[in-house]
């Protein structure tokens, strides 16, 4: 199995279940509720532990009782953390899931995020297959350059603009700011890989191609994570030096597995 890290962010996340979004001055009821580490870099480093990956995260996290707690539950999922601990909160969100299999996301707080700077173990980045990166400044994302294969999402936002050259940007067609993150930055990556929800999706770049969506392996519950469970498989794929058809083939597996799990994988 591949060594991939993973460098991103991290959200304590509140998931409450209710039948329907209220209205201006509603009031709805939750017939369900839980917190869990999430965000896109916690998504993903689960995702890709469950694939049997040896998984660096690289983060940052308040150090209050929400990041402990983050910690605590992905170090207890297989993946080992290297966390810069902040004097500032980690950042928060409540997520509110129709009976559409939708999310609604509020949050709470400042992203916290990896700086190159940070005093983290950033040389096992030499010795990992592939790495993810959700979030980061420009050092940061220069250290993820180390690992065999780069896959980028386009929160990375500013750090991927004047950085290394990106072996796959990932982003969602539904998705504006993405797509617009996506367009600035493609000068500097070899494939962009578009995310179609039930309609698979496209890569285009040095090569082009397309996917089908996997059939979900039981009834859909929720959304939240599908985007980047799909980036985990992927580039647990292309870190092990499979094709990029299989590689999204993975990720649309990984996706479709997500899409049946209430709130964070």
């Amino acid at each position: 199995m591949p060594a991939v890290a993973v460098v991103g962010h991290v959200e304590w996340v509140e998931f409450i279940a209710v039948s329907r979004l209220p209205r201006s001055g509603d009031i709805v009821h939750a017939h369900e509720h839980f917190a869990r580490a999430a965000g896109g870099g916690g998504v993903a480093s689960a995702v890709l532990a469950e694939l049997g990956a040896e998984v660096d995260f690289f983060c940052a996290l308040g150090d209050d009782v929400h990041g402990h707690a983050a910690a605590d539950e992905l170090s207890r999922r297989g993946v080992r953390l290297h966390v810069a601990w902040r004097g500032r909160p980690t950042r928060r969100a409540v997520t509110m899931l129709d009976e559409r299999n939708e999310r609604s996301i509020v949050t709470i707080g400042e992203r916290l995020e990896p700086l190159g700077s940070d005093e983290l173990d950033w040389d096992r980045m030499a010795a990992a297959d592939g790495v993810y990166f959700t979030a980061g400044d420009r050092a940061a994302l220069h250290r993820a350059r180390a690992a065999g294969v780069l896959v980028a999402s386009p929160r990375g936002r500013a750090a991927l603009q004047d950085g290394p050259r990106i072996d796959a940007l990932i982003y969602s067609r539904d998705d504006d700011d993405e797509r617009q993150w996506a367009r600035r930055v493609a000068d500097r990556v070899r494939l962009l890989v578009e995310t179609q929800g039930a309609d698979g999706g496209v890569w285009s770049g040095e090569s082009q191609g397309s996917w089908e969506a996997t059939e979900p392996p039981g009834p859909p519950r929720d959304s939240y994570g599908c985007g980047d469970s799909f980036a985990a498989g992927f580039t647990h794929a292309l870190s092990d030096g499979a094709s990029v058809a299989e590689a999204a083939a993975l990720g649309a597996e990984c996706g479709a597995r997500t899409l049946t799990r209430p709130g964070a994988p």
